[in-house]
């Protein structure tokens, strides 16, 4: 799933393609993934893009009139540009293209990867609009170390849990999750209400440089072209994706857990005192402190449990 640092990434190339333009028409290809229907769909047409934002792991486009479209790309939805032609247009839209956007200079479409439909397109009107999918998860980019502890405080869940909750904290996913926790030296299933102080301190740091370093250098690999290449696994990773590889603090053998769907990998010298974490005991761990689909974790409206 894209996180904040891919999002961040898409904004920017977004805005230096359409900020300003009109949106001259959008196609839906596939009716599962308009999930509004009030304003319909064709009011956004002819309307120029005011304002691109990030809500959390969804890409928000502004347009006149208060109207923002609002994508979601969930686990495999990915977004593509096209120029424009000579003829001022991208050509038609591709068989594999759930939507797409022409502008003048080109076209944007949303792909989505396998069989399972979960990403998602809303039409919203103004700031109730938005702040109905607003996860409210916290900014950690923008926080204060209380605030951040305050938040991650609040509730006693795993750490993993905690950090991707995006009614916790904002754009962090299972990838940038396994990382920060690797950073700050930390247990995935150490939980929240016992942390110090000083640990509370590393994981917010950790958390921060993180993000900032990676948004940086996907920013420096994409220049001025479109993020094409986004993946949760990425060369440079520490832990993520790497199961049995030395890790790059310790060399010792990269574990993992695995529960429902999710994956965390973790080195066992760095951030467990040397213990291996059996999936079988995780799963009993985390049976009432994990969202058993995706769809559970990223919807609006459903708030973590004490």
């Amino acid at each position: 799933m894209p996180e904040l640092p891919d999002i961040a990434v898409y904004i920017e190339a977004l805005e230096a393609r359409v900020l300003g333009r009109p949106l001259e028409r959008v196609r839906i290809g596939h009716p599962f993934l308009l999930r509004t229907a009030r304003p319909p769909i064709a009011s956004c047409e002819g309307r120029r893009v005011r304002a691109l934002r990030r809500l959390g792991k969804r890409i928000c486009i502004g347009l006149e009139g208060e109207l923002w479209l609002v994508l979601h790309l969930m686990i495999a939805g990915r977004l593509h540009w096209r120029d424009a032609g000579p003829q001022g247009n991208a050509g038609p839209p591709g068989k594999r293209d759930l939507a797409a956007f022409d502008f003048p200079g080109g076209r944007l479409t949303l792909t989505e990867a396998g069989s399972k439909r979960r990403a998602s397109l809303h039409l919203v009107e103004g700031a109730a609009g938005l702040a109905a999918l607003d996860p409210g998860g916290l900014e950690v980019l923008e926080a204060e170390p209380a605030a951040f502890r305050a938040r991650l405080l609040s509730a006693n869940h795993t750490l993993k849990r905690a950090l991707t909750d995006p009614r916790l904290i904002s754009g962090i996913g299972n990838a940038y999750s396994d990382e920060i926790l690797h950073a700050a030296r930390l247990s995935p299933v150490a939980m929240t209400q016992k942390l110090s102080a000083a640990e509370v301190a590393r994981l917010f740091e950790a958390a921060r440089a993180t993000l900032a370093a990676w948004t940086e250098r996907l920013r420096a690999e994409t220049g001025a072209g479109f993020p094409e290449k986004v993946t949760a696994f990425r060369a440079g990773m520490a832990v993520h994706g790497r199961y049995g590889k030395p890790c790059p603090a310790c060399g010792t053998a990269v574990q993992r857990i695995r529960h429902a769907a999710n994956e965390t990998n973790y080195c066992p010298r760095c951030q467990t005192g040397g213990k291996l974490l059996a999936d079988r005991a995780l799963s009993r761990l985390l049976k009432a402190d994990w969202p058993r689909s995706i769809e559970e974790l990223e919807g609006p409206g459903r708030g973590p449990k004490a």
